[in-house]
């Protein structure tokens, strides 16, 4: 009896623990149905969106470049915040009735200041001194007026300052030289400007290989006037890019050419070579109707002897003068004529575009020595 007990407890035991794993099992199964996640509503399909195309680049607008013509008339105002210090010495001075000996001095010394070179200071100043002299009783704008005819005489008024761009067959090529540093590629795209504004059509030449920036440079100024420009990879042969500028300015029948070589060449031979070269090969188009060589102002005297060498190595035929604003030492016109024996042809006035202006004696020399007055 005891025994059979015992088996029914067992059983229902079993029974109990069996119905709580079903219910167990059943419960787990519902709660993961219950949070599995909701599947995501697909979107109805629908069509891509047309392709939108893109705006054509806007062709950049051309430039229409200041005539030539009454650009140097704004020197005078340039002269006068740059304090020039060779007008305000000598209208100083000058303004004395009676000159001493102390007095002819310092005007001496002012010329010397000013970058007008020791020769060229001592027969200005011989002369005038001469001619106050002999004229005697004399008013300070006597002597001035004087002063004016000195330096208008020691500039030369019967030089050709004009550009040589006219030839009887193609293009007229021009070669833009000089040091690295004194604006030679920038000088170069204003001379393009001052072509055009003439009424000339221009294509420029890249030469200068040695510098990555300079035909990035000179393709600016070309763009903003229109003038194509010849360029090749950094290193490239600058004889070969002339030649191929000569070759596309005859092709598009262009009236000038510039070619914009390496300033970077400090031994004399090595210029000599390099010079030589582009000029033989510009030569097989044609000749090379101007030398054209850009000197900084503000190196004075000491930028002589750099425009010494390429004189003696190539036929320079005139002179551009940049930064002529910004110095004290407008005698520096005088010293570059009267030492390297080559006209200024253009002087820069200002860093604006159109700053470059044909150089014209009197205007010059008036604004020179007349800039107290403004």
């Amino acid at each position: 009896m005891d025994q059979w007990w015992l088996w029914l407890v067992v059983a229902v035991a079993v029974v109990v623990i069996a119905l709580g794993i079903v219910l167990a099992v059943r419960a787990r199964s519902h709660g993961q149905v219950e949070s599995a996640p909701e599947k995501p509503q697909v979107e109805p399909e629908t069509s891509p969106p047309e392709a939108v195309a893109e705006p054509t680049p806007a062709t950049p607008e051309i430039e229409t470049p200041e005539p030539t013509a009454g650009r140097l008339v704004r020197l005078r105002e340039r002269l006068a915040r740059s304090k020039n210090s060779l007008g305000k010495g000598l209208l100083t001075l000058l303004s004395s009735d009676k000159l001493t000996d102390e007095e002819w001095e310092e005007i001496e010394d002012t010329l010397l200041a000013a970058d007008v070179g020791v020769t060229d200071t001592t027969e200005i100043v011989d002369r005038l001194r001469e001619r106050v002299k002999v004229l005697g009783s004399r008013t300070s704008s006597q002597v001035r007026a004087l002063l004016q005819e000195e330096l208008t005489t020691a500039l030369g008024v019967e030089a050709d300052r004009n550009l040589n761009t006219v030839t009887e067959d193609g293009p007229a090529t021009v070669m833009v030289v000089g040091v690295n540093g004194a604006g030679k590629t920038t000088t170069c795209g204003k001379i393009a400007r001052v072509l055009i504004a003439d009424g000339n059509t221009v294509v420029m030449g890249a030469a200068d290989t040695f510098r990555a920036a300079a035909a990035d440079q000179l393709e600016t100024w070309g763009t903003r006037v229109g003038a194509k420009v010849v360029r090749s990879h950094e290193g490239a042969d600058p004889a070969s890019v002339a030649f191929d500028a000569v070759k596309t300015a005859k092709d598009d029948q262009a009236d000038v050419v510039l070619v914009d070589t390496a300033g970077r060449l400090q031994n004399k031979v090595g210029l000599m070579d390099e010079l030589g070269k582009v000029k033989r090969v510009v030569e097989k188009h044609g000749p090379v109707c101007e030398t054209l060589l850009v000197l900084d102002a503000t190196t004075g005297q000491n930028g002589l002897q750099q425009a010494k060498v390429f004189t003696e190595v190539c036929d320079v035929t005139g002179v551009i003068l940049t930064k002529l604003d910004g110095t004290a030492k407008g005698g520096i016109v005088i010293a570059v004529q009267r030492q390297l024996g080559v006209p200024v042809k253009l002087i820069g006035l200002g860093e604006g575009p159109d700053d470059l202006a044909p150089f014209e004696v009197e205007s010059f020399v008036d604004a020179l020595i007349s800039v107290d007055e403004q």
